[in-house]
């Protein structure tokens, strides 16, 4: 017969057998960050070849994926649809209380710092993210990893930081695309979809569009690209289970992801713009 205080002290002991470990598999992920960010001068030295390889495969995509162009159609279409969602929403919206002509405004405002850089984020998480823990697990299960290191290639600055570097190079060129493809978009449903006048489009666009939100939104879809494939590199390095584990792996790694992407919206958010959001409107 099995006691009552014998069952609490089971219990007690399996809480701080799983409290354990997730702190050890916190403190794994952070020496597993630092590996791959410290090993990124190697991998620039070592294996240009192998980055370039990555850029063109992350923005173009590889195989049939590259008829449709990769990852720059998928950001580039979810942005696109973004900005006219906005100036849908934002021009009824406005209009209800007589001041539709702001629509400008709203676009200039709620594209740069929020909407965009959180779709680009997503974006990546789906596409190049995915992609990667993908590919890192199956070579995982199939002992590519394992071989590459029997050969005395560094799997860490092979594998991961050459991902990384070539994550942070492409979403350069991929977030001017996601941005100008807002603002085509916002501005074609206000104009063409609505009947507002372009001019005062343009004048309210232009005048709330401040040049330092573009500069911090670059800044925060680099950090998010940075974090996406850190966090990504790390689950497809270390699946295991086979083919199931691979699909686990991806699944979480997502989930993580896309966890992270709407924290760092929020903390750049509040770090530049304060909780005031340093924006008044007077008239």
């Amino acid at each position: 017969m099995i006691l009552p205080h014998t069952v609490r002290l089971r219990s007690t002991r399996v809480a701080f057998r799983r409290a354990g470990n997730g702190w050890n598999r916190i403190g794994d992920q952070a020496f597993f960050y630092w590996d791959s960010l410290v090993a990124i001068p190697r991998a620039l030295r070592a294996y240009k070849k192998e980055t370039l390889r990555l850029i063109a495969e992350i923005s173009m995509g590889s195989g049939a994926l590259a008829l449709i162009g990769g990852t720059v159609v998928v950001v580039g279409f979810l942005t696109l649809f973004t900005g006219g969602t906005i100036a849908v929403q934002g021009y009824s919206s406005l209009s209800n209380i007589g001041v539709e002509a702001l629509t400008g405004f709203f676009s200039a405002f709620i594209n740069v710092r929020i909407a965009v850089p959180v779709i680009a984020g997503i974006g990546l998480a789906a596409t190049i993210g995915a992609g990667a823990t993908a590919q890192l697990g199956a070579m995982r299960v199939s002992e590519e990893i394992d071989a590459l290191e029997a050969m005395s290639i560094a799997s860490i600055p092979y594998l991961v930081s050459t991902r990384i570097v070539a994550g942070l190079i492409a979403i350069i060129p991929l977030y001017s695309l996601a941005s100008v493809a807002s603002f085509l978009a916002s501005r074609f449903a206000t104009v063409f979809l609505y009947g507002q006048s372009s001019g005062v489009y343009d004048h309210y666009f232009s005048t709330f569009l401040i040049s330092t939100d573009i500069l911090w939104s670059f800044v925060q879809a680099i950090c998010m690209a940075v974090a996406v494939m850190m966090i990504h590199t790390y689950y497809g390095f270390n699946a295991s289970g086979g083919p199931v584990g691979v699909g686990i792996a991806v699944g979480n790694a997502v989930r993580a992801s896309l966890v992270v992407v709407v924290v760092i919206t929020l903390l750049t958010s509040l770090a530049i713009y304060g909780v005031d959001g340093k924006f008044n409107l007077s008239g």
